[in-house]
């Protein structure tokens, strides 16, 4: 875990990432509306545990923009009542916990790119929202983003002077400080240190943190009503789901940097107990932090050791220096959440949007509206869905335009001289159909309507040697095909299906209108066996049992 060798990166990396996360640690907690001392308690408690017990050995966890969003939202629904919104952090961290246990990491992975980016610059838009009246010197308007958006212009008549005069300067110095700069000095150290003087000297009726309690936090096991537990469940899993994807997309980031490989599942693991941890301690939800996680990589932090000392350094801190910090104003942690939400926006893809698929963006932007005006939760199942529907209409067009059906031996890959002479003597009596690729609910209905519309013929015969899967769906049309065709006097014979293709068939009760000598191994032997049933002229012999 630590070796001599790394102790001096580390030590820096976990400096470096502290310093920047003080001030994020307490613009997120302000955001939140559980109070600064809310957003340190969480970076400390989630940065520490995760560092542990996590599944990235670079990764810095601790309040991000997309989990103090969704604070916000819990807080504001239980009128202020902290324990509550605590409570919320606990269960949430519960099934971040069961998520590691169950390896639902490899699946959160999956959710589509449009989607995350469209949830992700969903929430910059609503942290810059946020973020408009504290840089005017005013506290946020309660009530959705249609409510904050309606009372800007009053907010706008009544600005704060000296609250606009340290956001120009905090803007300033979070967008137009040098890139060489800002590896010594991270902006929004800069930010807090020259926005806290210059309110102090000069804009002193800027609106400040104030007091932030000092000592080590206590511990408090939330007393929860039976009436609020439905809400909570709801809450705690948007926590969950949203921490998972934020801490495995950096888990991601964090890989190419270092060229390692992070185990999903235990990252999970290690950011529910960071989590369940800091809401006992009265601390907001986390998750894995890029900016952080890259700042701990490019000073040289290599192992759990950078993760473990910038929680410990954030400790040190509030023990020793709360009292500074309560001086440092509000429109200046909007400033620098402003930048955060700015970063948040996927620029990647709205650049490229005029070259991207169009069924791609309109998810994007259905997304991203959804995200803002109505839901977060509703905003990712509206998105996976429409993803998926559309995957499973683009696998539908593909395996129905990899469908061949002929009744003689053009067209027919890899036909042996028998097997040709054999269909071009049954003059269209037999027709072969053969398809590739996994046959699903998607494309069943239209494969089916093929199968039956096909001309005059005696014997379908179903080659499924290039099918690796079925599903119960199709496996249930094709036994709807089977019985039709047997309703108009023709005959099935099946050949080449994979045992997990046969154990779906033999399921759905399809194989059960075929009597055994019909499903064969190979096209030549159910050819031979097409024409024996052709040439067979009594009824009982070729009837399909029912």
């Amino acid at each position: 875990m630590f070796t001599t060798q790394n102790i001096k990166g580390d030590i820096f990396g976990g400096l470096t990432a502290a310093i920047v996360a003080l001030p994020l640690a307490l613009a997120f907690g302000i955001s939140s509306g559980a109070g600064a001392v809310a957003g340190l308690y969480g970076a400390i408690f989630t940065g520490f545990f995760a560092a542990i017990f996590g599944g990235t050995s670079t990764q810095i966890t601790g309040p991000t923009g997309p989990m103090t969003v969704v604070m916000a939202l819990v807080v504001t629904h239980f009128s202020g009542n902290l324990a509550l919104a605590f409570s919320t952090v606990i269960l949430a961290g519960g099934f971040q916990i069961l998520f590691g246990l169950a390896g639902i990491g490899r699946f959160i992975k999956l959710v589509p790119h449009p989607v995350v980016s469209g949830f992700m610059s969903g929430i910059g838009g609503i942290i810059i929202i946020l973020q408009i009246a504290p840089l005017l010197g005013h506290s946020a308007p309660n009530g959705d983003i249609l409510t904050k958006l309606t009372a800007l212009p009053e907010i706008l008549g009544e600005a704060n002077t000296h609250a606009l005069g340290l956001s120009a300067i905090t803007l300033l110095i979070m967008f137009a400080t040098p890139k060489r700069l800002a590896v010594l000095l991270p902006p929004p150290l800069i930010a807090a240190f020259v926005g806290t003087l210059a309110g102090v000297f000069y804009f002193s009726t800027a609106p400040t943190i104030g007091e932030i309690p000092a000592g080590f936090p206590t511990l408090t096991i939330p007393d929860v009503a039976l009436a609020d537990i439905p809400f909570i469940i709801k809450f705690a899993i948007i926590l969950a789901f949203l921490g998972a994807i934020d801490s495995l997309l950096t888990s991601l980031v964090a890989d190419s940097m270092t060229r390692t490989h992070h185990d999903s599942n235990r990252e999970l693991i290690g950011q529910g107990i960071g989590n369940v941890v800091a809401g006992l301690f009265g601390g907001i939800a986390g998750a894995g932090a890029t900016m952080r996680t890259l700042t701990n990589i490019r000073a040289g932090g290599t192992t759990r050791l950078a993760g473990i000392l910038h929680a410990v350094i954030l400790l040190l801190l509030v023990l020793g220096f709360s009292g500074a910090a309560s001086q440092i104003p509000l429109a200046v942690l909007g400033g620098i959440l402003i930048k955060v939400g700015v970063d948040i926006i996927d620029w990647n893809y709205i650049k490229r949007m005029h070259r991207a698929p169009l069924a791609g963006v309109v998810i994007m932007l259905t997304t991203l509206l959804i995200t803002i005006f109505v839901d977060l939760i509703v905003a990712v199942a509206v998105g996976i869905i429409m993803a998926s529907l559309l995957f499973v209409s683009r696998m539908a067009d593909a395996q129905l335009k990899s469908a061949q059906l002929t009744s003689n031996s053009n067209g027919v890959p890899n036909l042996s001289p028998e097997e040709a002479e054999i269909l071009d003597r049954a003059e269209g009596k037999i027709v072969l159909f053969h398809m590739e690729g996994p046959l699903s609910f998607g494309s069943a209905h239209d494969i089916t309507k093929l199968l039956l519309t096909t001309g005059e013929k005696e014997v379908l015969v179903i080659d499924l040697s290039n099918v690796p899967f079925i599903d119960g769906s199709a496996s249930f049309a094709l036994d709807e095909t089977i019985r039709s065709l047997h309703e108009q006097d023709d005959l099935v014979i099946v050949f080449g299906a994979r045992p997990n293709v046969v154990e779906t068939l033999h399921s759905t009760g399809t194989l059960d209108r075929l009597d055994f000598h019909r499903v064969l191994d190979n096209r030549f032997e159910a050819l031979t066996k097409a024409v024996t049933l052709l040439s067979e002229h009594e009824p009982q012999d070729c009837e399909l049992k029912t």
